[in-house]
């Protein structure tokens, strides 16, 4: 056909058929092509199924990147709790080739990271330029974020395995595809010379008879060439079952240990170090002029005062000093292009606490804050109520958590009910914990209003005095709420609050009460409202006291006032000509116009002032009014009350596990007020947080203080309270510790006994306690006495010990009690008294087995015979040869109270014969020929 298609003989319209011909024929090769890649990128995406979406796309430079090709792929995460959806996009414009990824957020705390990887690790971020474009968006409706890369002119370099990568905090996915660049399988058969639309197809290239192919062992082809290789040589050869192809190549293979060169002894895998201390990595290389470099994180590490960087001979070392958290890295050291690799792990020393929480006992609504100081800045502690981790995490949470150096703080700024319970707290070296008490909340009136009588035109004040400043109260006359106004002014400081009416009006008297804001308490007094009636009196009128007193009077001519307050007793007088106004205390008289004690006198009234009364002011007063019409006279006492002295020597008289009483002294001055009774604090040592230990005052003055921590030391108050107030809190008792003695000893017997002793045996208590065990006191008494007697004056460590200087034959009753700083325990008692005699013991030898034969022995050695034996008392030992006194000088005897020795240093044949050893105690006796007989026989 190509030979007719050059020549000239044919029609123009065969050569146009011909022509068409040609092309569709090259058309059908190609598709043939086509087909059998299709039906090989099918079976390697179906080997490809069980590990993971694995997929493989073939563009034609110049040809199939002409058409706009559309792929959808489905990656499944690689967890089955994993939420991100990936969906890819594929679009060819051209020659360029762009791939798209989306990303579904929604379930995403933070924005996803995506990686374009080549290959196994070439990140493409970094190649990102003019030939391969990155981008992203994100959609705020759908919460999808998009990222693009595309790959402009796509060329032959482009073909390869790619892989992107996103990741969210613990999440991940991934995928890979491969793209294989293809030439333009028309592009074989144009004319070397011609252009790329220039020129007629030569198809001579077909005509020309192919060359025999030679046979080539495609496994030897495979070990040989690289792993990236292996598809397209399977795909060559016809192989379709790519895994059973991997694992025939991984048998074929023989993996050769690598051997290093630059090192003779590499690093350990891992290193521990205690933070603070210091370090030493070494190596050991091969060139002892080789330089070695270090590495921290990948970073070269520079010499300094904490890196130390030495070599001697062929060994390097790398010292650390004062490792830190810090330190806590991976290290390596580079000897040319070889390397070794270890990691050190800085342990941290265990964290003490030093100073112990604190108890607190608090009402509804104030604010608590535990506190604690460990040893070393920056630890890590943990806070728990009762079986539950306190959390910093928790935004919504009542607990603040507040770090200052070695300080740790709990704060709770307003307590609850529910807050109540024991507080922990932990480090890796110890815990502490502490107890919160939270009590409803309770008003107490420290001072109420007292009724007032006022004269037209003067001021009025009511005042009273509550326990919490942050109370706030209404004011209501005759049950109407009081306003503020310019004559009437309603103040709050403190803990006092006012009102006060200026200008006193007849409209003013009434009951006037105050009322506590969130608490069911009210207050009330009366404002009464004097009238002055002026009548018509003689010139010569005797001057008359009109003294009305009722308001501050409890009995007749007695007048309370709390000290602190004011007094001002208005007292009228009347008489013409107007009399002379006399106020005397005891014998002294009271003339002075200003001052805190003071007198105003005016037209019929005379004015008796104290202002922030004082005990001093105490006493009776007397009112004398004269003129020349006679005489008037009245007496006053003028009681002043206040709040108690505070009690007296308050100390710690007994104490037990959790426990401790204490006593004191009423306070010495009542205040003028009958005591109402006390109220108790205690704090540990050392500490500035008072915690009471009641809510309701306590009459007596012997208290037991309990729910107290065994071996930690306290210290106790008290306050006296009367009708008035609390008094000033007492000194601090000294500091007493909560420790309980020991359980009694145990299993108590008699060891031995004599006729003036009486030897005893026991073991240690059960339960020792927090006060330790300093040692035991033995006691006897006679029968039927009740009289106990030590028998030690210093306190016996062991667990033994021997009554001595006992009357013979008298039957005694023992006991043992352990002493701690508590005191006693309770005594330990024999069951049965001991009567106080020796007991008699039949003397017996104990002859050893080895001894009940004939005895030989060589000229030379030695003799050492022990035979032991028991009586009581002790036996008096003899020993005979051959019926006669053992000569001493000759054999050494030595006896003791349980047995008897014979020896002799160097045998003689002298020494040979019957040996017999005697016991006897009084009437009693025993002797070994009885049982044996020794012959020594020398040679």
């Amino acid at each position: 056909i190509s030979l007719l298609l050059f020549t000239g003989s044919l029609s123009l319209n065969i050569r146009v058929c011909l022509h068409v011909c040609v092309h569709f024929c090259v058309y059908i090769t190609y598709l043939s092509h086509a087909c059998r890649t299709n039906r090989a990128d099918r079976t390697f995406c179906g080997e490809a199924k069980k590990c993971g979406s694995h997929h493989r796309y073939k563009k034609n430079a110049n040809t199939l990147l002409k058409l706009q090709i559309v792929a959808i792929i489905k990656q499944p995460p690689l967890k089955d709790e994993c939420c991100i959806k990936i969906f890819f996009f594929f679009f060819d414009t051209g020659k360029d080739v762009t791939f798209v990824v989306k990303v579904d957020s929604t379930n995403l705390t933070r924005k996803p990271t995506m990686k374009w990887l080549k290959g196994k690790w070439m990140d493409l971020g970094s190649k990102a330029g003019k030939h391969i474009q990155l981008k992203e968006s994100y959609d705020r409706n759908t919460k999808i974020y998009t990222y693009e890369m595309k790959i402009v002119k796509v060329v032959q370099g482009d073909a390869g395995g790619y892989r992107c990568e996103v990741s969210a905090k613990d999440k991940c996915d991934s995928c890979t595809f491969e793209i294989t660049v293809e030439a333009d399988i028309l592009s074989a058969f144009k004319r070397a010379d011609a252009g790329e639309d220039e020129g007629e197809l030569d198809f001579s290239a077909l005509l020309k008879k192919p060359e025999p192919e030679l046979e080539i062992d495609v496994w030897e082809l495979l070990k040989s060439a690289h792993p990236s290789e292996y598809e397209k040589i399977a795909f060559q050869y016809g192989i379709t079952d790519l895994r059973g192809m991997l694992k025939r190549l991984k048998k074929m293979k023989v993996v050769e240990p690598k051997v290093s060169e630059a090192f003779l002894r590499r690093l350990e895998s891992a290193y521990s170090v205690n933070k603070g201390k210091k370090i030493v990595l070494s190596v050991e290389v091969t060139d002892p002029n080789a330089e070695a470099k270090w590495l921290k994180n990948g970073q070269e590490i520079k010499p300094s005062a904490k890196y130390i960087m030495e070599s001697n001979g062929n060994i390097r070392t790398l010292t650390i000093n004062k490792c830190s958290l810090a330190d806590d890295a991976a290290y390596e050291c580079v000897v040319g292009t070889d390397k070794c690799f270890t990691e050190v792990f800085v342990k941290e020393p265990p964290v003490t606490i030093t100073k112990l929480l604190d108890d607190y006992q608090v009402v509804v609504g104030e604010r608590v804050e535990f506190e604690i100081e460990v040893s070393e800045e920056g630890a890590h502690v943990i806070w728990m109520f009762e079986d539950q981790e306190l959390s910093r995490d928790d935004k919504n949470s009542k607990y603040r958590f507040k770090k200052d150096g070695k300080r740790h703080c709990l704060i709770i700024q307003e307590a609850t009910i529910e807050d109540s319970g024991m507080y922990f707290v932990y480090t890796n070296g110890g815990q502490s914990k502490g107890e919160l008490i939270v009590e409803e909340k309770e008003l107490e009136v420290l001072q109420s209003i007292a009724d007032l009588t006022v004269k037209s035109a003067e001021q009025a004040m009511f005042k009273c005095e509550v326990s919490d400043e942050k109370v706030t109260g209404k004011w209501f006359k005759d049950g109407v709420e009081v306003k503020a106004s310019d004559r009437i002014k309603i103040s709050h400081v403190g803990r006092i609050h006012r009102l006060t009416i200026d200008d006193v009006k007849p409209g003013d008297a009434g009951d006037y009460t105050f009322v506590p804001d969130g608490y069911a308490l009210s207050l009330s007094a009366k404002l009464n409202f004097l009238e002055i009636k002026i009548d018509y009196v003689p010139r010569q009128d005797p001057p008359k006291i009109h003294l009305d007193v009722a308001g501050n009077m409890v009995s007749q001519n007695t007048i309370i006032v709390v000290a602190g307050n004011k007094l001002r007793l208005d007292v009228e007088i009347t008489g013409e000509p107007a009399p002379t106004v006399c106020w005397m205390k005891g014998d002294k008289q009271v003339t002075d116009a200003e001052g805190r004690v003071r007198v105003e006198n005016r037209k019929d009234l005379s004015c008796f002032v104290i202002e922030g009364a004082e005990r001093e002011d105490e006493g009776n007063y007397t009112i004398t009014v004269t003129n020349p019409a006679g005489e008037d006279k009245a007496n006053l006492f003028i009681k002043i009350v206040d709040v108690p002295d505070p009690p007296e020597n308050v100390k710690c008289t007994g104490v037990g596990e959790d426990c401790a009483t204490i006593i004191w002294e009423p306070p010495k001055f009542d205040g003028g007020a009958p005591l109402k009774g006390y109220l108790m604090e205690r704090k540990k040592k050392g500490s500035s947080r008072w915690t009471k230990l009641n809510f309701d005052v306590y009459e007596n003055t012997t208290y037991e203080a309990k729910r107290m921590i065994e071996g930690i030391l306290y210290e106790m108050r008290v306050f006296a309270v009367n009708g008035i107030g609390i008094s000033a809190p007492s000194l601090n008792s000294k500091p007493f510790m909560p420790i309980a003695p020991t359980s009694e000893p145990t299993k108590l017997i008699v060891d031995d006994v004599t006729d003036t002793t009486c030897s005893l045996k026991w073991l240690a208590p059960e339960k020792i306690g927090a006060g330790g065990l300093d040692g035991y006191i033995i006691e006897f008494c006679k029968e039927g006495e009740t009289e106990w007697h030590p028998a030690n004056t210093d306190l016996v460590d062991r667990q033994s010990y021997t009554v001595r200087n006992l009357p013979t034959g008298e039957k005694m009753n023992f006991r043992v009690v352990a002493v701690n700083v508590a005191g006693r325990s309770p005594p330990a008692l024999l069951e049965q008294p001991v009567t106080v005699r020796e007991i008699m013991e039949h003397p017996k030898i104990r002859l050893p087995r080895e001894l009940r034969t004939k005895y030989i022995k060589r000229v030379g050695e030695k003799i050492n015979l022990v035979i032991p034996f028991q009586g009581k008392p002790r036996p008096v030992a003899t020993w005979l040869k051959d019926g006669q006194p053992v000569d001493e000088k000759k054999v050494g005897i030595r006896n003791s109270n349980v047995d008897s020795i014979l020896f002799i240093r160097s045998a003689e044949r002298e020494h040979s014969g019957k040996y017999t050893l005697i016991l006897k105690i009084e009437n009693m006796e025993d002797s070994m020929c009885r049982y044996f007989f020794t012959h020594l026989a020398f040679f």
